[in-house]
């Protein structure tokens, strides 16, 4: 059980009477003031049994036709996308025989089909990112091209 209380001016106290202190998060810098290499430090590692993934970037054209698409469609398609990379895999994912008897279902570096808007969402420099349940993998994807969600 929790014992803090939240005062009428905001404030958090512990069991014991003092305040406690939440730490303050500054702005994020922009991106290209954080050098490449330390970018990818910023992600999180997936704990448990979740998966750390990645969003494709859309395609800059419509099909074949050499229509441009516009930055609002390109968003809409990679929000809703079904297809994500895997970066990085908990350390308890795909470790259960009893759910798993045929061993992990993806590892780092495959794109997976999952279900559109699956997982936490959250965005890095403006880059969307997601973390997902090792069970919402629904098949591994050879070839990501063309996958669009229906």
């Amino acid at each position: 059980m929790n014992d803090n209380v939240l005062t009428l001016n905001q404030g958090l106290i512990g069991p014991d009477g003092r305040p406690l202190a939440v730490p303050k998060i500054d702005a994020a810098p922009a991106p290209e003031d954080i050098p490449i290499e330390e970018r990818g430090l910023q992600l999180p590692i997936p704990k448990g049994y979740r998966l750390l993934c990645a969003i494709p970037e859309a395609s800059d054209f419509l099909g074949k036709s050499g229509l441009i698409k516009s930055e609002a469609t390109k968003k809409v398609e990679e929000n809703s996308t079904v297809v994500l990379f895997v970066l990085a895999v908990g350390d308890m994912a795909y470790k259960d025989e009893t759910r798993f008897p045929t061993g992990p279902w993806c590892k780092e570096g495959d794109f997976i089909l999952t279900r559109a808007y699956a997982g936490t969402r959250f965005m890095i420099h403006g880059r969307e990112f997601r973390i997902i349940n090792d069970d919402t993998v629904e098949g591994v994807v050879l070839d990501p091209r063309g996958y669009t969600r229906a």
